[in-house]
């Protein structure tokens, strides 16, 4: 069996980037930029002020205070009505540009006020409380660089700059399918014998989540031949990701479906628990993934492969899940021979976060996913103690939970 960084280094060997596209620039947003943002203005434009005050020119403080006459108004959005001379002053609010001559504001608290004549009783030194030109961004520089996913900040910031569209790398089309004789779809009463598809739904939040587009390719019972047929079906997709249907059992039709279908496998069981069993190979030159079919090996599984994967053919440089090592706040048993990936929740224990178990970690109880905050990996027949530290793979943003 392979490792999980030797069957992720085969796969992301065999991923490349998607094509681009332009999008309106909102609907970037969450997108990853394929080419880069280069400034094509100065911001800010001009000097500005950065309190409510007046401009004034610092030498006319030399000599320690001032007596200057109030010989103008500027407002944020107006241009000042002449330039600034000495002896002068010019009352000026919160963004608003700085006169010519202008070199500094003294805020309004600062000075003694009569109208048309203000005091001010110290040195104020050159360029206090002004925002030079160019100080967040100057024309030409690089703002944003490829492979960068877009946020609120960078949509702000592309509208800012003048840009009203961008170019971001394609989403990625993912056909799910589910296969099982016991599996009842969406709105069907369960059978006999029969229990939820939960897959189908599972791996197309997941999908949706790492930034893809999911096609449902529906429920197909295990027979060879409709196997095939419904893979077929998946071939306008860039990635085919099917659950179930890819262990040693007589019902465990998947790869040979996929061989029958032209696939290439490149790969088959990885040292890790839950989802020992995962498939991958190439069909047409599209990723194909064979997933475990309990519903907690999917998703595990989906984490440790296919999400990389995804973001990856969205251009992203980083396609890991953060990771962090915390302490364990109760024993994290792992008694396999195999890696475990064991769903935890972390919370605050004084000012670091500890791990504990969700409960029983059984590879079909979803509530174990419902309630992870991340995946602990813990090494083949090792108990982690309690105040030992483990690496926990981070699923979600976390909250300062108590312990």
């Amino acid at each position: 069996m392979l490792s999980v960084e030797e069957a992720l280094e085969q796969i992301l060997s065999r991923i490349e980037p998607l094509g681009t596209e332009l999008v309106e620039v909102l609907a970037a947003l969450g997108r990853v930029l394929a080419e880069p943002v280069v400034s094509r203005m100065e911001l800010p434009p001009w000097p500005n002020s950065s309190m409510d005050g007046y401009a004034i020119r610092s030498e006319d403080t030399r000599g320690g205070s001032a007596e200057l006459a109030v010989v103008g108004r500027i407002v944020a959005g107006a241009l000042p009505p002449r330039p600034l001379r000495a002896g002068e002053a010019m009352r000026i609010f919160t963004g608003a540009p700085l006169p010519e001559g202008a070199d500094a504001v003294v805020p309004q608290e600062d000075v003694d006020a009569d109208g048309a004549r203000i005091a001010v009783p110290r040195r104020v030194e050159s360029g206090a409380h002004v925002r030079p030109a160019g100080e967040d961004i100057r024309a030409g520089d690089v703002v944003v660089g490829p492979g960068h996913v877009v946020g609120a900040a960078e949509v702000g910031l592309l509208a800012t700059l003048g840009y009203t569209r961008a170019r971001v790398y394609r989403r990625p089309r993912v056909a799910i399918l589910s296969t099982g004789n016991e599996l009842a779809d969406l709105g069907a009463e369960p059978g006999p014998g029969q229990i939820p598809n939960t897959n189908t739904y599972s791996l197309m939040a997941q999908v949706l989540e790492a930034g893809g587009e999911p096609v449902s390719l529906g429920v197909v019972p295990d027979r060879l031949e409709a196997i095939v047929e419904r893979l077929r079906w998946g071939r306008a997709a860039d990635v085919l990701v099917s659950s179930a249907g890819v262990s040693v059992g007589e019902l465990d039709l998947v790869r040979e479906a996929l061989t029958q279908c032209g696939a290439e496998l490149h790969l088959w069981k990885v040292a890790m628990r839950p989802g020992k069993p995962i498939t991958f190979g190439s069909l047409e030159g599209r990723p194909v993934f064979g997933l475990p079919g309990n519903p907690v090996s999917a998703m595990v599984t989906f984490e440790l492969f296919v999400r990389p994967a995804l973001r990856r053919m969205q251009g992203c440089v980083a396609v890991d899940r953060p990771r962090i090592v915390v302490p364990a706040l109760e024993p994290i048993a792992n008694p396999g021979g195999r890696r475990g990936y064991l769903r935890v929740t972390l919370a605050r224990d004084g000012g670091d976060y500890g791990a504990r178990l969700t409960g029983d970690q059984g590879s079909g109880i979803l509530r174990s996913m419902v309630l992870a905050d991340g995946l602990a990996m813990v090494p083949p027949g090792t108990t982690v103690a309690p105040g030992e530290r483990v690496e926990v793979i981070v699923l979600r943003a976390l909250e300062p939970r108590a312990a």
